[in-house]
């Protein structure tokens, strides 16, 4: 009888650095729990340095299962691919240069099994590269809730979500929101589950110029605005409550393009490119 894993560790790749690539892949295989499949999907199909990479791993570990699409169809295509493949009770998101810490899986299963209440569990991120700040996220629900009126108060990459929620929701990733397709995912499962943050490093993420809220920042920050404006507009006591809290939301400088369009902004010593995207953290004497 074939075993079905408990959880499924989803990583789609696009033209890679080998390295990085490694560095995920032994990240994940040295994980303290054991008991997950490792799918990776590679949209990047005629890079047979990076698909050379994977097999090696997949020849090693069992546990590691590749595939390529057939041509590059982008993120969003990519990550709902993923997730019709996966056959493990929890969903592990993890990014193609991000490095999980090795008791993240063991840590949030551990919280899914002992919460049933809840459908989705992240934690904080340390950033590397070229940058080395963290980015802490609010811990319970309702403050998850209520940041998510204003920006992603989940980290992605870190995040574990239990399957049944997006199979028994016909929720995934919408392409129309693309980058910002993980926010709008947070956005649908506001109606149907909980959310927590382990107050605890979970990923360490890579900070560089190619990293895709960089590249694609307006694009991002656009429709980031719109998802963030739908859940006002759906959840107005939750947006009504992040005003009342001016410590956490207190802005101290804003600049806009051309007197229109948000540039950067302030909040929290934070630096926010586009009122959105975390660029560096502001340590103040």
């Amino acid at each position: 009888m074939r075993h079905t894993p408990r959880v499924s560790v989803l990583t789609p790749i696009y033209n890679t650095n080998p390295q990085h690539l490694r560095e995920c892949i032994e990240s994940i295989l040295s994980q303290t729990y054991t008991d997950f499949e490792f799918l990776i999907l590679n949209d990047s199909p005629d890079n047979k340095d990076i698909e050379k990479i994977v097999l090696e791993y997949a020849t090693q570990d069992k546990r590691v299962k590749y595939s390529k699409n057939d041509k590059n169809m982008g993120i969003t295509p990519s990550r709902n691919k993923l997730l019709h493949m996966a056959r493990g009770e929890y969903i592990a998101i993890f990014d193609h240069d991000d490095i999980s810490v090795p008791e993240r899986l063991a840590r949030e299963v551990e919280f899914l099994d002992t919460h049933p209440h809840i459908g989705v569990v992240s934690g904080w991120l340390q950033f590397f590269g070229e940058s080395y700040d963290l980015l802490k996220n609010p811990e319970d629900d309702l403050k998850i809730r209520t940041f998510l009126t204003q920006t992603c108060s989940l980290a992605h990459t870190a995040a574990m979500i239990r399957k049944s929620i997006l199979i028994d929701n016909g929720i995934d990733y919408e392409e129309f929101y693309s980058p910002a397709e993980d926010y709008r995912l947070w956005a649908r499962l506001m109606d149907v589950t909980h959310f927590y943050n382990i107050q605890d490093v979970l990923v360490k993420y890579r900070w560089n110029n190619s990293n895709t809220s960089i590249k694609h920042a307006y694009a991002m920050w656009l429709h980031g605005e719109q998802i963030a404006l739908d859940i006002r507009n759906k959840f107005p006591a939750y947006w009504i409550l992040f005003n009342k809290q001016s410590d956490a939301n207190r802005t101290l400088f804003r600049l806009r393009l051309f007197g229109v369009i948000p540039l950067l902004k302030i909040k929290n010593n934070w630096v926010l490119l586009f009122e959105f995207i975390p660029v560096f953290k502001q340590r103040w004497k």
